[in-house]
Parts: C-alpha cells; structure tokens; sequence
C-alpha cells in the first residue's frame, strides 16, 4: 500500500503543475478567488479529504490561521526527538496535506512535524483575498509560520510545494533555518513539451476519468493508480475546484544565486517531469548554500517511494544548520 499510495501522487506532484500554470487561465472564471464549484462537489471532496486523512496519524492539533490572503489549515504531529526545528509540509498541487502519508511517520523520529493545505487549492484552507504574485504567495506563507510558537522551523515540499517552498525563500526567509525540496518540476529548468501536452487535456474538469488514468500511469512509468483514498480526493479536486492562482515559473539564476538559506535538492532520477540530471546541475551551479543529491531510481513520486531515505537525509542537512 505504501508503495502504491507513493507512485499514485505522480499526477498529483506532476501533470497538476502544468495544469495550475496552463489551464487554469484557460478555463479562468469570473470568482478573483480559487472556490469549489458547487456544494456537492465540496461535500464530495470533504468525504474524499476525510478518508484520505485517516490514513495519516491522528494529529495532535489542528490550527486554523489567518493571514491577508485567506484562513491556513494546518495540522501538527508531536515527535520523538527535541532539539530540532520543526518540519513543515507543503504538498504538490490538490494534494493537499493528506498526501503525506508515508512520509509522517518517518519524520516524526526527526521531530515536530506540521503540514498544511495551501491556500488557493482544494483543502481546508479558504481563500479570501485574490494572490497575483509570487510575492503574494510567500507573503501568507510567512504570516502563517509567523502564528507559530517555534522559533525557526525547516521548509518542504515536494514537486509544486517545492516550487512554492523556493518561492517563499526567494521572497522571504522569516523562520525558515533551511529549506527541503524533492523534484521541484519546473524550477530550475524548463517541462518538456510533451509533459504540457500530455497535461493539458486531463487538466479539463470535464475529462473522463479514463484520460487522468492514462495520465496517471504514465507519470507512474505503467504503475497502478486505482483504489488508493489520495487519487481520489485528487481527481475530485480537480473536478470540483477552481484555482484562480498565477502560473509558476522557472526561477531566473540570480534569484536561485540569492538565497541565503541552505538548501536540500533532492531529484527523481526516473522523473519524466522534466530533465532531473539537468535540473540538478543547475541546482549545484546556482545555490550558493546548496546540498544536491539525486536518488537514481525514483519516479516524480519520490515522497512516498523513499520515505525513509529522505527522513535520514533531511536528519543529516539539519545537524549541520
């Protein structure tokens, strides 16, 4: 099961991130804010969303917070150990925190973990305000760590989350100590066409579920997708709600070159999101405090694939913040 709750979060942490950039201005409708599109569709995701969280451990807390752009859900996990600073997730696109699954566990031998949904996705989190910018985007971000009682915490996120925990230390460093991203599609170089290609049909609300499933195997290199509680809260948020979010871009050399905060790039050998070697040789060219590994074997679905791995290595790149 963890194996395949892991490669099912392909398209999650994949085709989803041309579809907010391409198709979203698309299909644009006239609501400033990212909403669901109906009542039945949100009832439809909140049973989908609650049967997904209940594969994660019981929470110890559940915060709502608000910032300028909208209310933040966000949900805490008390660990084993002390003396490190907290772990924050940022899921991939309409994951939402329930795609953590097979990553909590794990890292709760690291220390506190939080993770939230973010604001402008399908989730618990509301969006109030429209967000036009990057800038925007990190802002809320560092109002919601802000409203959190530790003094520094460690940033994650994986594919899109990724993207946008780049984004945030582009913008803003605040509490974030270091910052984590796995397979960062889109960040340090360009998708390939045929990953827009692909992407843009099953990012229709209105595609038969057969498209997102083909879709999906291919991310998953030919892996199953089906009866897995994550796929499904995905795909009915894809269906049910609207995103009104601007489309991520490659970030330019020299804003890479200003982070000052270290950095953990971890890249899917196997991702067919986009050229990881390539991507990685960037990473190393640019980050000035950079740490780049590349696990060989991984497909875009790192996560939930080396869940293990990448608790030991996120355990090493703290001890030396």
């Amino acid at each position: 099961m963890a194996q395949r709750r892991g490669r099912v979060l392909v398209p999650v942490l994949a085709g989803l991130l041309v579809a907010a950039g391409v198709v979203t201005f698309v299909l644009r409708e006239p609501s400033p804010v990212g909403h669901f599109r109906s009542a039945d569709g949100y009832d439809r995701f909140g049973t989908a969303y609650d049967r997904a969280m209940a594969e994660l451990p019981k929470p110890d807390q559940v915060l709502d917070l608000r910032t300028s752009f909208g209310v933040v859900r966000l949900y805490r996990w008390t660990g084993t150990a002390t003396g490190t600073p907290p772990v924050v997730l940022l899921p991939g696109t309409s994951a939402s925190a329930p795609m953590w699954a097979d990553n909590v566990p794990a890292l709760l031998r690291f220390g506190d973990v939080y993770a939230l949904d973010m604001i402008g996705e399908p989730g618990r989190s509301v969006q109030e305000r429209p967000i036009t910018s990057g800038a925007d985007q990190a802002r809320w971000l560092d109002e919601a760590l802000a409203q959190l009682p530790e003094e520094k915490v460690l940033l994650f996120g994986v594919s899109l989350g990724g993207w946008n925990v780049l984004n945030h230390v582009v913008h803003r460093t605040g509490k974030v100590a270091g910052a984590v991203v796995l397979d960062p599609a889109g960040s340090f170089n360009d998708l390939p066409l045929s990953v827009i290609l692909r992407s843009i049909p099953v990012s229709l609300p209105f595609a038969p579920k057969s498209w997102r499933d083909d879709f999906n195997s291919w991310t998953a290199n030919g892996a199953s997708v089906e009866d897995v509680p994550v796929a499904d809260l995905i795909e009915v948020g894809m269906q049910s709600y609207a995103k009104q979010l601007p489309a991520p871009a490659r970030f330019p050399a020299e804003q890479l070159a200003a982070i000052d905060v270290p950095v953990l790039v971890i890249m899917a050998g196997k991702s067919v999101m986009h050229d990881s070697a390539e991507a990685a040789r960037v990473a190393e060219q640019t980050l000035r405090h950079g740490t780049v590994k590349v696990y060989a074997e991984a497909s875009h679905a790192i996560s939930g694939e080396y869940p293990q791995e990448i608790a030991d290595d996120l355990a090493a790149f703290a001890k030396g913040l």
